[in-house]
C-alpha cells in the first residue's frame, strides 16, 4: 500500500488561523514536507510549528521550490521534489505538505501534485484560509456585496492589465513589480489598500497607492475597490 500526499494549507500567517483539521493532520501524521531548503526556516513551518509545537519532533523533508521564472529550472527541480515525496510514499508512509494560505490557490503544492498523481499516487487538499479573506478581514472591510464581481489577479505576470472591469480587484504577487503595480493602480481610480506580511509579527497596512513602498516583500497583498 502506497502512502498519501497531502496538501495542507496553514493560513496566511496568523498561527490562529490555521484550521483544526490542518492542526490534526500535522498531529497524526510523521513525515512532514515544507516548500524550502531548510525547513525550519521556512514561513509555512514557523506558522505551524506555533499551533503545533511538537511539528519540531516530526520527520522534516526539505523541498525545494526556487523563486524563478526559469522554465528549466522549476522543471528539473519540481521533477526532483515529486521524486523525494514519492520515496516516503512508497514505504506506505503518508506525507503532510504545508502550503502558505490554501493550497487551491497560487500554491507551489499544485505542481507537485500534479506529478505525483501522474506517477499513480493518491492525493488529497486540505484548505486553509486565503491570504485575501485574511487581509480584507484584517482591514475590517467586505471583498464583494451583492453583485459585485471579485477578480483575483497574479500581478506580476499581468501587468498589462488596466483594472478595468467592473467589480473589485484582488492583486497577489505583486512584490518584486510593485512600482509597475503602483503604476497600474494609480491609474485605475479605485480605493487601494494593502497588508504586507498580514499576520505575521512583521505586518504592515497601507491605505493608499501612494503609501504603498516600491520595495514591498513578497507577501504583499493589494485589495483595489470600486469607489462608492
Amino acid at each position: 500500500m502506497k502512502g498519501t500526499l497531502y496538501g495542507v494549507g496553514v493560513g496566511p500567517g496568523d498561527p490562529e488561523l490555521m484550521t483544526l483539521k490542518a492542526v490534526r493532520m500535522i498531529r497524526e501524521n510523521e513525515i512532514i514536507a515544507v516548500p524550502g531548503a531548510d525547513v525550519k526556516e521556512t514561513v509555512a513551518y514557523k506558522i505551524a510549528v506555533q499551533a503545533v509545537p511538537e511539528l519540531a519532533d516530526k520527520e522534516l523533508l526539505p523541498i525545494y521550490m526556487p523563486m524563478t521564472h526559469d522554465a528549466k529550472e522549476l522543471e528539473e527541480n519540481h521533477a526532483k521534489g515529486a521524486k523525494t515525496l514519492e520515496a516516503c510514499l512508497d514505504q506506505g508512509k503518508n506525507v503532510v505538505f504545508l502550503t502558505l494560505g490554501d493550497p487551491c490557490v497560487y500554491s507551489t503544492f499544485s505542481y507537485l501534485q500534479h506529478r505525483v498523481e501522474a506517477d499513480g499516487y493518491h492525493t488529497e487538499l486540505v484548505s486553509g484560509i486565503t491570504s485575501f479573506c485574511a487581509a480584507a478581514a484584517r482591514l475590517n472591510i467586505s471583498l464583494s456585496e451583492w453583485n459585485e464581481q471579485l477578480h483575483i489577479v497574479p500581478a506580476v505576470h499581468r501587468l498589462d492589465s488596466d483594472l478595468s472591469e467592473s467589480g473589485n480587484y484582488i492583486l497577489m504577487k505583486s512584490g518584486k513589480k510593485m512600482n509597475q503595480v503602483k503604476e497600474i493602480l494609480a491609474k485605475s481610480d479605485r480605493d487601494v489598500l494593502m497588508v504586507e506580511n498580514c499576520g505575521m509579527p512583521e505586518e504592515h497596512i497601507y491605505r493608499s497607492v501612494e503609501e504603498i513602498p516600491d520595495d514591498a516583500g513578497y507577501y504583499s497583498l493589494i485589495i483595489a475597490k470600486e469607489k462608492k
